[in-house]
């Protein structure tokens, strides 16, 4: 399958009225390049696999539109038959129109083909089985070597929106559970995702977990790893909504009821949700943090001893780090 890719240089300002304006030419679905910095909001609901702060914003932004070609070498834009060359001088008229009220910038097109666009599956080619220690990390699509069978083995498929354990932040939540989990354990994973934490909690002996989440989508993704990992759907209890700020999830996931507490969040959501989650804590339980950039560290260790949580340890891998505490 072959695809015509219409990559528009434009600013940042101009991204939302240039892809409004195009879709109602019939291109859909576009993919955007810049380098604009997260919101709140974004970066609220990025609970795991975290990465550092990107690149400066410069104000450009790429947008790129994607449209089947066919065997004759036409294409189809809503629902109409058409060429490459009228599709392009529809773009420039529409973006020379927006022209004349807004900068959009250079506003330059570039054409290009491209071919086997696998929307869903193509991000499977960057994730391969990789080890945490002991654990053997693997997804569906490949097999077990016969030098792992003796070791525990996690089979996650995180799809295009959660992460995989490969990050170092979900790496040191993931030694610090193994610290402090029994056979009697319930556990509260905030920011669950694809429920790599709480997965490998039950398989570490843990008896119960809870996961939250702000996507709706790790409902799904947390059903399909606890299945393909043989973990009773009994064990795991999906909630979806924000814990720091809804009353009904705080009293739905329950109170002092956890003897441990994993959020693998940034370091500007944990500050708020320390003083949050103390309370879903039993005395004596564990609070165990990660997603923190390491000049971020003091600020989530004063934020921890505010709660009025003993820090336990503070441990760091690469410019992450995790910090552990105590509800005494």
């Amino acid at each position: 399958m072959k695809w015509v890719k219409f990559k528009i240089k434009t600013v940042t300002e101009a991204e939302d009225i240039i892809i409004s304006t195009l879709y109602d030419l019939g291109l859909e679905g576009a993919q955007i390049e810049d380098k604009v910095p997260l919101t709140a909001m974004e970066k609220e609901q990025m609970f795991v696999d975290i990465l550092p702060d990107g690149p400066e914003d410069d104000g450009i932004a790429y947008l790129s539109f994607f449209v089947e070609e066919k065997e004759d070498g036409s294409l189809e834009v809503a629902g109409e038959k058409t060429t490459t060359e009228a599709v392009l001088a529809d773009v420039k008229r529409e973006l020379e129109d927006l022209r004349q009220f807004m900068d959009i910038g250079e506003a330059s097109v570039v054409v290009d083909e491209t071919e086997d666009i696998d929307w869903i599956n193509n991000w499977k080619q960057y994730f391969h089985q990789f080890y945490i220690d002991d654990i053997l990390v693997i997804p569906s699509w490949e097999n077990i070597k016969p030098e792992d069978t003796d070791k525990m083995v996690l089979h996650i498929d995180p799809g295009t929106a959660f992460g995989t354990g490969m990050h170092e932040t979900t790496q040191l939540c993931i030694r610090q559970l193994r610290k402090f989990i029994t056979p009697e354990t319930e556990l509260l994973d905030v920011g669950t995702g694809s429920g790599i934490l709480a997965i490998l909690s039950l398989m570490f002996g843990a008896k119960h977990a809870v996961g939250t989440d702000l996507d709706i989508c790790a409902v799904e993704a947390v059903a399909q790893n606890c299945e393909v990992n043989g973990i009773d759907p009994a064990q795991f209890d999906m909630m979806i909504g924000n814990i720091i700020t809804d009353k009904e999830v705080q009293d739905k996931v329950g109170y002092e009821c956890y003897d441990i507490v994993v959020a693998n969040i940034l370091a500007d959501v944990l500050v708020p949700l320390t003083p949050v989650i103390v309370h879903q804590l039993k005395k004596g339980g564990i609070y165990i943090t990660s997603g923190i950039i390491d000049d971020k560290e003091q600020t989530v260790v004063e934020a921890v001893k505010a709660a009025g949580l003993e820090v336990l340890e503070v441990t760091y891998q690469g410019e992450w780090v995790s910090v552990t505490a105590r509800k005494n």
